[in-house]
């Protein structure tokens, strides 16, 4: 459940299967598109933890996709390799100021994709996303992907799971359905805004007498969850 999850971005089939095994045998959950267009929705739909990104393809390029990505506020911190056939040092650069974490050059083999993958995942990686939060005997666990009430486990669908977890990291602030669509469903997501209402009714039912009095309702708003009455 802790896998991280990796788009790969490849005009060529046998380049994304050939990444996509090796990944896969890696623990990773794999995601694939052949274009930019594509990528950009898969990015913003399903929050991936890092994008393999060829530089050249036909239409948009890799390079502008990933300039593309930095300039947007949801995506900035998307953690990039580069994918690319040329060696040359300014085209290496040129990545790199585009906002690229780092590059590798075809042709590579898996292992040294994995470990450069590694590398830049553990530098991407927010200090304390992967810790543990308890707020008064509430325990979500982000390791063990488990949510507890004061020590007893709690059966938490994903969507629930994904909407607690948000609101435990971002206490004290009140959010809109719309900006709750955006940060736990992804904006490309055509959802109404009053799915919201209903995963929220669920959450609480989940978290039962002890705690769901965390997730309040601001009154021509929408939800704060907080520990103060």
């Amino acid at each position: 459940m802790t896998s991280k999850t990796v788009l790969i971005v490849d005009d060529e089939a046998s380049i994304r299967e050939m990444i996509a095994v090796a990944l896969e045998m890696a623990d990773y959950r794999v995601l694939e598109a052949d274009n930019a267009q594509t990528a950009h929705a898969m990015v913003v739909d399903n929050k991936p933890d890092l994008l393999l990104l060829d530089w050249m393809m036909p239409g948009t390029s890799g390079i502008e996709l990933a300039r593309r990505l930095k300039r947007e506020e949801t995506t900035a911190e998307l953690p990039i390799i580069m994918l690319t056939a040329k060696s040359e040092e300014d085209n290496k650069i040129l990545g790199l100021e585009a906002g690229a974490d780092d590059y590798i050059t075809k042709p590579f083999s898996p292992r040294e994709l994995v470990a450069r993958l590694k590398a830049v995942l553990r530098r991407a990686t927010p200090r304390g996303i992967e810790d543990a939060v308890e707020i008064d005997g509430l325990m979500l666990d982000p390791a063990s992907h488990r949510v507890s009430s004061n020590g007893l486990a709690l059966e938490i669908g994903p969507t629930e799971y994904r909407l607690l977890q948000f609101f435990m990291t971002h206490q004290e602030r009140a959010y809109t359905r719309g900006q709750l669509l955006d940060q736990v469903w992804g904006g490309n997501v055509y959802v109404e805004e009053r799915t919201v209402d209903v995963h929220i009714r669920r959450l609480r039912k989940a978290l039962g007498e002890p705690h769901q009095h965390l997730i309040q309702t601001v009154r021509g708003t929408g939800y704060r969850f907080s520990a103060k009455g």
